[in-house]
């Protein structure tokens, strides 16, 4: 074993046949400016070492590494290597070593693995799960075949494999130009296509009371994934023809068409792909639909504009009609409340997120003590839905709740004004807050929504400390907290989902349904997408070629509270019809 301190770093291997050549003969330069002793390896790896003079072990000083070498015709590796975690570099080339114990998948910083001029003839599937890894050496040992699970090492620059058995169809994909880049596109493909489909959500039902409700209706929460995020480099892990929008898109329609919402708040809905796909393909199965860019959109040209996404809402037009748009832009809402505030210009306005509300009209009017009766829409309660894309940046929660304050106040307008129009009170009015809110449960953003106020001095407002010119976002005059006069509840709760977004480097809820509890019952809410399945399936994350975004859909069934609401232009009344989800879904 040559395990001595590094302070350098790998170079690229040499063709297996000089590797070959010098497979049991080490290069040695001694380079004696100074203390370094330069030490090359036949595998064409530098690496310098760092050896210590008697004062500066005297005076206490250490050395720190992170490569071993392991030489001298070695049949297996202790175990005590594989708990080594902080190791970027393993050499374990020209040995007698006939396999490689799934233990490895502990090196979980490595990047470098020689295991060149061995014996080996299969490797452990759980070396994919070293995502980190950069260079994989395997010359000149005994291997036909790789483990699918190989197609996970998204990070892999250097495969090597020159000198193996390799089997007709991968020695013809290792000897493509882009090698590595072509092998891991063949395992990732391969083992994806192994994978079940997914099991059912289950749905759950929160309320077993009387079923006799007179308008129930279900709205689904989907974060869609942009076309133009939907990068390679941003889901490495996700084969190129899963990611691909139109397989993508045809995957949410057929989740849609499944699921049967009555209204859909939608996020990241590309301009174009709303008037050219969305509003066509919905159509035909009875939705109409609202759609608006983000704010950027009205400085770019005709063709920019195709391409900025945006927030849509869509409802089923045999149980609602659009009454009215409301538009919420946090850019020009930003501008409007600085009052001088730098950190409200610099970093709230400079952020063109957007809400989108919908004022809807049941079809079948709800009126008061569990009557239903055909009135004036004056007379009828309607709907208020939703849909809102907060800021992404994990550094930016004070834009998000700054953005989240704003949103709540102009829904407050909102509410007001359909409330006076039929009046009735505030707390009458069904109001539904959906979307991507990229904020966890245990943010200042879901804290505000969730119990109506936050400390002014809370950690999320960052600079916003301090400073006065979010008091106009405030419903109190109350100098220690904000407030809001909305009361909201959130559809799920943490024993019901552990996440609705999961891609490589986070899983957790960003995704959220806010309703009045005054005047919406909840009924039932759809299920966790099952872990174990995405564990099963080698999945990293989503998207994949069973889930289409990086966000999971939500879906939750309301029944409207009948109100009292004065009898001013009552005309005959009629029985209406009590609409419920397909029978599918109570049975579940």
């Amino acid at each position: 074993m040559d395990g001595k301190p590094v302070a350098g770093s790998t170079s690229t291997p040499k063709s297996s046949a000089e590797s070959k050549k010098e497979s049991s003969t080490d290069r040695r330069d001694l380079d004696r400016n100074g203390d370094l002793d330069v030490y090359s390896m036949q595998n064409g790896s530098l690496r310098v070492h760092k050896y210590l003079t008697a004062e500066e072990l005297a005076a206490g000083k250490t050395t720190s590494w992170a490569e071993i070498e392991l030489r001298g015709t070695i049949r297996n590796i202790s175990q005590p290597v594989f708990e080594m975690d902080h190791l970027t570099a393993l050499f374990i080339n020209d040995n007698e070593l006939e396999r490689l114990p799934p233990e490895i998948s502990k090196l979980s910083k490595l990047k470098v693995l020689d295991a060149s001029n061995n014996r080996i003839r299969s490797l452990p599937s759980e070396l994919g799960d070293i995502l980190t890894l950069e260079q994989l050496h395997l010359n000149n040992n005994l291997i036909r075949t790789l483990p699918f699970e190989i197609g996970k090492l998204y990070n892999l620059k250097i495969l090597a494999l020159h000198g193996n058995p390799l089997s007709p169809e991968l020695n013809q994909v290792y000897h493509h130009p882009t090698t590595s880049v072509k092998v891991l596109q063949y395992f990732l493909v391969q083992l994806c296509a192994r994978a079940l489909p997914p099991p059912e959500r289950p749905w759950i039902r929160t309320d077993v009371g009387d079923k006799d409700h007179k308008f129930i209706f279900t709205v689904m929460c989907y974060n869609v994934l942009c076309e133009k995020y939907a990068t390679p480099s941003q889901y490495p892990y996700c084969p190129s023809w899963a990611l691909n929008w139109d397989y993508r898109r045809r995957m949410i329609l057929s989740e849609i068409r499944s699921y049967e919402p009555d209204v859909i708040a939608f996020q990241e809905v590309e301009t174009e792909q709303f008037y050219s796909f969305f509003v066509p393909e919905l159509k035909r199965f009875g939705y109409a639909g609202i759609f608006s860019p983000k704010s950027r959109a009205k400085t770019m040209t005709e063709d920019e504009r195709k391409f900025v996404d945006g927030c849509a809402i869509f409802w089923k037009s045999s149980k609602f009609e659009l009454e009215k748009k409301h538009l919420i832009e946090f850019t020009q809402l930003a501008i409007a409340n600085a009052n001088g505030c730098q950190q409200m210009l610099n970093r709230v306005m400079t952020r063109d997120n957007i809400a989108l509300a919908a004022v809807l009209q049941p079809t079948t009017c709800v009126l008061r003590n569990n009557s239903s009766h055909w009135h004036t829409k004056n007379n009828c309660i309607p709907l208020i839905v939703c849909t809102a894309h907060i800021h992404w940046d994990p550094e930016f929660c004070d834009v998000k709740l700054v953005q989240t304050m704003m949103l709540v106040q102009e829904l407050g307008y909102l509410v007001d004004s359909v409330a006076q129009q039929r009046h009735l009170t505030t707390d009458q009015i069904p109001l539904l807050v959906c979307g991507d809110l990229n904020s966890v449960p245990a943010s200042g953003v879901y804290e505000f929504l969730a119990t109506g106020k936050i400390p002014c001095d809370h950690p999320d407002f960052k600079d916003f400390r301090g400073t006065t010119c979010l008091q106009k976002l405030s419903s109190t005059k109350d100098t220690n907290n904000y407030a809001h006069q909305m009361k909201l509840e959130t559809a799920y709760d943490s024993s019901m989902i552990s996440f609705t977004n999961f891609t490589l480097d986070f899983k957790g809820i960003i995704d959220y349904v806010f309703s009045t509890p005054s005047s919406l019952l909840r009924l039932g809410v759809l299920g966790a997408v099952d872990i174990t399945w995405i564990l099963d399936s080698k999945y990293m994350g989503c998207p994949n070629p069973s889930i289409p975004s990086d966000h999971i859909p939500l879906l939750v069934q309301y029944a409207i509270i009948p109100q009292n609401i004065p009898d001013n232009e009552t005309t005959d009344s009629k029985r209406s019809t009590c609409y419920a989800l397909p029978e599918r879904l109570y049975s579940r």
